[in-house]
């Protein structure tokens, strides 16, 4: 699908795909994928450009089963949108909530890109990557329902921009979806501006916290990074330990020296000190041992470990590892390097079910079509001290969609549900649903 504004998620001024297709050009080994699991699988929404494009984000299930989500593209101006599914008679209908007007000469955000967060509230917090003004540096925004019951699905949510960064120490260019704090304040991440210089003019991105403030939002910035040996780059939202500590990765810096000048990523923790946060990277990747790009969001098991993926592998289609907290130190395991078969990995997180077991995407890989390959749907179980993999779905690019970017969510059944950027009844993307 055209569009005038060019989209791409970038590591330091390069396009991920670009970078993950030169590095996986020296794989040394190439790894065949399981059979798939019998699964049945559901095309619940497919895009059709009025309705949304191009959805690169995960979604989020409120407590009645509803869908949400954005969509990068598409939408009554062409800019994103967020919408709701509605699970109504057997049948998933879907309700445009917003559609982001043209940025150009306005305040307003445009190019959503990561899913919107539930809010105490009630209301739709989320971020843009573009908009915010002349200067198109993203926003953060809230969605709230209409006062009264709505009986259409053309009911329109009313929008409010919380803040917009101005592409200074203040941050620039939201990937990552938005989390709270228990007393209410914001936290997310920009993938480039702040203090450092990864790139002239670029910035390496920062941690910020947004906080009530009269009738607006003041923000604060609580760590501005600055590239290897320290991280750069955030792709990702975050995520809060028991203690209020933060974690999350970046997709380039560390103190890894096989990724040229870039540095392989790193996950990191920002700890509250006085009147401050200190940071201290928990592990840095080197690509040859434990894969390279690591895009996106971390979750944690209930004895307190993290869980997430890397794009790229020396041997694979991209990794699935395991951080483990002991004595103020994090011990890194690799738990799989996932079957190689296109140029990334995951590009999305994972989600974890009630057994322990692991559910992800591959970007690439499976099916051959859309401009590679397709992508795929995987799941990790212990077993015998190790981790089994089951290839769950092949993309086919068809009504199916292809190319998801994000991860998956489950519902309280064992259901999967998610998001392809491509494929779909006109090439917009779809949402899918995974059932046992």
């Amino acid at each position: 699908m055209a569009h005038p504004m060019q989209h791409r998620r970038w590591i330091g001024g390069a396009d991920l795909r670009t970078v993950a297709t030169m590095a996986v050009a020296i794989l040394l080994m190439v790894m065949a994928s399981q059979p798939a699991e019998a699964q049945t699988f559901t095309t619940l929404h497919s895009f059709s450009g009025l309705d949304g494009a191009t959805p690169t984000a995960g979604l989020t299930m409120d407590g009645a089963g509803n869908l949400y989500g954005t969509t990068d593209f598409g939408g009554t101006a062409g800019y994103g949108s967020v919408f709701k599914l509605v699970h109504t008679g057997g049948s998933w209908i879907l309700h445009p909530l917003y559609s982001f007007p043209n940025p150009q000469g306005g305040n307003d955000g445009a190019v959503p890109s990561a899913g919107v967060t539930i809010g105490p509230d009630g209301n739709l917090y989320g971020t843009t990557t573009r908009g915010g003004g002349s200067a198109q540096y993203g926003t953060v925004f809230k969605l709230s329902p209409p006062a009264s019951v709505c009986k259409s699905v053309l009911c329109p949510w009313t929008e409010t921009v919380l803040y917009r960064f101005s592409g200074g120490s203040d941050g620039s260019g939201p990937y990552g979806a938005v989390v709270f704090d228990s007393a209410g304040n914001l936290y997310g991440t920009t993938q480039a501006a702040g203090d450092g210089s990864c790139e002239p003019g670029l910035g390496c991105g920062v941690v910020f916290k947004l906080t009530r403030s009269g009738s607006g939002w003041t923000e604060t910035v609580l760590r501005a990074f600055s590239g290897p040996p320290d991280g750069a780059s955030p792709g990702s939202g975050l995520v809060f330990d028991q203690a209020g500590n933060l974690y999350g990765t970046t997709v380039a810096g560390g103190t890894g020296l096989n990724c040229e000048s870039l540095g392989c990523g790193a996950v990191f923790q920002l700890t509250p000190s006085g009147d401050g946060w200190t940071e201290n990277v928990i592990h840095s990747f080197d690509y040859f041992d434990d894969g390279a790009f690591p895009q996106a969001g971390l979750i944690f098991d209930s004895a307190g470990n993290l869980y997430s993926t890397t794009a790229i592998a020396l041997n694979g289609n991209g990794t699935v590892f395991e951080l483990t907290p002991s004595g103020g130190q994090w011990t890194y395991t690799l738990l799989y390097t996932l079957p190689f078969d296109g140029d990334t990995g995951p590009r999305g997180g994972l989600a974890m079910d009630v057994g322990g077991n692991l559910y992800g995407m591959t970007y690439d890989g499976g099916l051959r079509g859309c401009s590679n390959t397709c992508g795929t749907v995987f799941k990790l179980g212990p077993s015998a001290g190790g981790w089994a993999y089951s290839l769950i779905y092949e993309f086919t690019g068809g009504t199916d969609g292809g190319q998801p970017t994000d991860g998956l969510i489950l519902d309280r059944n064992g259901n999967l549900y998610g998001t392809t950027s491509a494929g779909g009844a006109r090439g917009d993307g779809v949402v899918f649903e995974i059932t046992p």
